[in-house]
Protein backbone atom coordinates (compact mmCIF):
# COMPACT_ATOMS: atom_id res chain seq x y z
CA UNK A 1 0.00 0.00 0.00
CA UNK A 2 2.64 2.31 1.01
CA UNK A 3 4.50 1.22 -2.30
CA UNK A 4 1.62 2.13 -4.05
CA UNK A 5 0.77 5.09 -2.39
CA UNK A 6 4.77 6.57 -3.45
CA UNK A 7 4.60 5.44 -6.47
CA UNK A 8 1.43 7.42 -7.61
CA UNK A 9 2.96 10.90 -6.29
CA UNK A 10 5.93 10.16 -8.02
CA UNK A 11 6.77 13.15 -10.32
CA UNK A 12 8.13 10.61 -12.89
CA UNK A 13 6.23 11.32 -16.22
CA UNK A 14 6.82 7.67 -17.00
CA UNK A 15 5.98 6.55 -13.93
CA UNK A 16 2.86 8.43 -14.00
CA UNK A 17 1.89 7.02 -17.12
CA UNK A 18 2.61 3.78 -15.94
CA UNK A 19 0.34 3.66 -12.84
CA UNK A 20 -2.36 5.69 -14.83
CA UNK A 21 -1.86 2.33 -17.54
CA UNK A 22 -2.00 -0.39 -14.66
CA UNK A 23 -4.85 1.09 -13.03
CA UNK A 24 -7.42 0.90 -16.20
CA UNK A 25 -6.40 -3.12 -15.91
CA UNK A 26 -7.98 -3.55 -12.66
CA UNK A 27 -11.56 -3.18 -14.20
CA UNK A 28 -14.60 -0.66 -12.77
CA UNK A 29 -17.41 -3.37 -11.70
CA UNK A 30 -17.48 -5.18 -8.39
CA UNK A 31 -19.90 -7.02 -8.91
CA UNK A 32 -21.76 -8.77 -12.02
CA UNK A 33 -25.24 -7.80 -12.55
CA UNK A 34 -27.74 -10.73 -11.95
CA UNK A 35 -29.01 -13.23 -14.76
CA UNK A 36 -32.61 -12.98 -15.64
CA UNK A 37 -33.35 -16.64 -16.55
CA UNK A 38 -36.58 -15.85 -18.53
CA UNK A 39 -34.61 -13.08 -20.99
CA UNK A 40 -31.41 -16.14 -21.83
CA UNK A 41 -34.64 -18.56 -22.73
CA UNK A 42 -35.71 -15.83 -24.88
CA UNK A 43 -33.28 -15.12 -26.34
CA UNK A 44 -31.82 -18.63 -27.02
CA UNK A 45 -35.26 -19.60 -28.77
CA UNK A 46 -34.96 -16.79 -30.90
CA UNK A 47 -31.47 -17.99 -32.06
CA UNK A 48 -32.85 -21.20 -32.33
CA UNK A 49 -35.07 -20.00 -34.61
CA UNK A 50 -32.86 -17.67 -36.38
CA UNK A 51 -29.38 -20.39 -37.22
CA UNK A 52 -32.15 -23.17 -38.20
CA UNK A 53 -33.04 -21.24 -41.27
CA UNK A 54 -30.22 -19.54 -41.94
CA UNK A 55 -28.78 -23.29 -41.63
CA UNK A 56 -31.58 -24.23 -44.50
CA UNK A 57 -30.64 -22.19 -46.95
CA UNK A 58 -26.83 -21.84 -46.21
CA UNK A 59 -26.77 -25.49 -46.86
CA UNK A 60 -29.13 -25.59 -49.74
CA UNK A 61 -27.50 -23.31 -51.03
CA UNK A 62 -23.59 -24.80 -50.85
CA UNK A 63 -22.06 -22.40 -48.26
CA UNK A 64 -22.25 -23.81 -44.76
CA UNK A 65 -18.95 -22.05 -43.62
CA UNK A 66 -21.47 -18.56 -43.78
CA UNK A 67 -23.03 -20.60 -40.58
CA UNK A 68 -20.04 -19.47 -38.22
CA UNK A 69 -20.31 -15.88 -38.54
CA UNK A 70 -24.07 -15.56 -39.24
CA UNK A 71 -24.37 -18.01 -35.69
CA UNK A 72 -22.11 -15.34 -34.03
CA UNK A 73 -24.41 -13.06 -35.05
CA UNK A 74 -27.66 -14.68 -33.66
CA UNK A 75 -25.53 -14.62 -30.44
CA UNK A 76 -25.10 -10.53 -30.40
CA UNK A 77 -28.80 -9.79 -32.00
CA UNK A 78 -30.79 -11.80 -29.59
CA UNK A 79 -28.35 -12.59 -26.57
CA UNK A 80 -27.89 -8.66 -26.78
CA UNK A 81 -30.49 -7.22 -28.85
CA UNK A 82 -30.24 -3.77 -26.77
CA UNK A 83 -26.28 -3.09 -27.67
CA UNK A 84 -25.26 -0.67 -30.31
CA UNK A 85 -23.28 -3.30 -32.52
CA UNK A 86 -26.57 -5.77 -32.83
CA UNK A 87 -28.99 -3.12 -34.44
CA UNK A 88 -29.49 -3.57 -38.24
CA UNK A 89 -26.91 -0.87 -39.34
CA UNK A 90 -24.35 -2.92 -37.61
CA UNK A 91 -25.46 -6.27 -38.63
CA UNK A 92 -26.36 -5.76 -42.30
CA UNK A 93 -23.61 -2.98 -43.25
CA UNK A 94 -20.73 -4.67 -41.89
CA UNK A 95 -21.26 -7.81 -43.40
CA UNK A 96 -21.94 -6.36 -46.60
CA UNK A 97 -18.74 -4.13 -45.89
CA UNK A 98 -16.70 -7.19 -45.00
CA UNK A 99 -17.52 -9.62 -47.02
CA UNK A 100 -17.29 -7.46 -50.20
CA UNK A 101 -13.72 -5.69 -48.83
CA UNK A 102 -12.93 -9.37 -48.13
CA UNK A 103 -13.32 -10.85 -51.82
CA UNK A 104 -11.52 -7.53 -53.57
CA UNK A 105 -8.82 -8.35 -51.66
CA UNK A 106 -8.77 -12.32 -52.26
CA UNK A 107 -9.35 -11.69 -56.02
CA UNK A 108 -6.25 -8.99 -55.96
CA UNK A 109 -3.85 -11.27 -53.66
CA UNK A 110 -4.82 -14.34 -53.09
CA UNK A 111 -4.84 -16.28 -49.79
CA UNK A 112 -2.15 -15.60 -47.27
CA UNK A 113 -1.45 -15.06 -43.69
CA UNK A 114 -0.71 -11.53 -44.23
CA UNK A 115 -3.71 -11.26 -46.92
CA UNK A 116 -5.90 -12.08 -44.31
CA UNK A 117 -4.31 -9.65 -41.35
CA UNK A 118 -4.80 -6.92 -44.02
CA UNK A 119 -8.17 -7.65 -44.57
CA UNK A 120 -8.89 -7.77 -40.79
CA UNK A 121 -7.53 -4.58 -40.83
CA UNK A 122 -9.00 -2.85 -43.33
CA UNK A 123 -12.53 -3.91 -42.29
CA UNK A 124 -11.97 -2.90 -38.76
CA UNK A 125 -11.17 0.75 -39.60
CA UNK A 126 -14.11 1.05 -42.32
CA UNK A 127 -16.46 -0.78 -40.18
CA UNK A 128 -15.13 2.06 -37.62
CA UNK A 129 -15.38 5.27 -40.03
CA UNK A 130 -18.74 3.77 -41.23
CA UNK A 131 -20.47 3.16 -38.06
CA UNK A 132 -20.98 -0.30 -38.90
CA UNK A 133 -18.88 -2.23 -36.42
CA UNK A 134 -20.33 -5.84 -35.97
CA UNK A 135 -17.20 -8.12 -35.27
CA UNK A 136 -19.11 -11.00 -36.82
CA UNK A 137 -18.57 -9.51 -39.96
CA UNK A 138 -14.63 -9.88 -39.35
CA UNK A 139 -15.54 -13.60 -38.99
CA UNK A 140 -17.21 -13.29 -42.60
CA UNK A 141 -14.32 -11.44 -44.26
CA UNK A 142 -12.00 -14.16 -43.23
CA UNK A 143 -14.21 -17.13 -43.58
CA UNK A 144 -14.80 -15.74 -47.66
CA UNK A 145 -10.59 -15.63 -47.46
CA UNK A 146 -10.46 -19.01 -46.23
CA UNK A 147 -12.58 -20.42 -47.82
CA UNK A 148 -11.99 -18.79 -51.29
CA UNK A 149 -15.41 -18.91 -51.39
CA UNK A 150 -16.05 -16.57 -54.32
CA UNK A 151 -18.85 -13.94 -54.78
CA UNK A 152 -21.41 -16.57 -54.29
CA UNK A 153 -20.86 -16.15 -50.57
CA UNK A 154 -21.53 -12.33 -50.29
CA UNK A 155 -25.32 -13.48 -51.12
CA UNK A 156 -25.73 -16.08 -48.98
CA UNK A 157 -24.22 -13.68 -46.12
CA UNK A 158 -26.27 -10.70 -46.79
CA UNK A 159 -29.96 -13.57 -47.27
CA UNK A 160 -28.72 -14.57 -43.67
CA UNK A 161 -28.14 -11.71 -41.99
CA UNK A 162 -31.46 -10.41 -43.26
CA UNK A 163 -33.16 -13.53 -42.22
CA UNK A 164 -31.31 -12.54 -38.84
CA UNK A 165 -32.63 -9.06 -38.36
CA UNK A 166 -36.03 -10.08 -39.81
CA UNK A 167 -36.62 -12.89 -37.41
CA UNK A 168 -35.23 -10.40 -34.67
CA UNK A 169 -37.60 -7.75 -35.60
CA UNK A 170 -40.74 -9.90 -35.80
CA UNK A 171 -39.84 -12.15 -32.77
CA UNK A 172 -38.12 -9.66 -30.19
CA UNK A 173 -40.94 -7.04 -30.22
CA UNK A 174 -43.42 -10.44 -29.40
CA UNK A 175 -42.53 -9.55 -25.76
CA UNK A 176 -43.22 -6.58 -23.54
CA UNK A 177 -39.87 -6.02 -21.90
CA UNK A 178 -38.01 -6.42 -25.50
CA UNK A 179 -37.09 -3.95 -28.55
CA UNK A 180 -35.34 -4.63 -31.90
CA UNK A 181 -34.32 -2.66 -33.16
CA UNK A 182 -33.33 0.35 -31.02
CA UNK A 183 -32.70 2.41 -34.19
CA UNK A 184 -32.23 1.47 -38.08
CA UNK A 185 -29.82 3.89 -39.24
Amino acid sequence: MEFEKSFSQSKSPFLSYLNSYTKKMKGQLKEEPKINYRDAVVSSIGGLIAIIISSAIALALGYPMALAPIGASCVLVFGAHKGPLSQPRHVLGGHLLATVSALIIWSLFHRSLITIAIVLAFVLILMILTKTVHPPAAASAIVAINTQAGWGYLGIIMICACVVVLISTVYNNLFQDRQYPRYWV
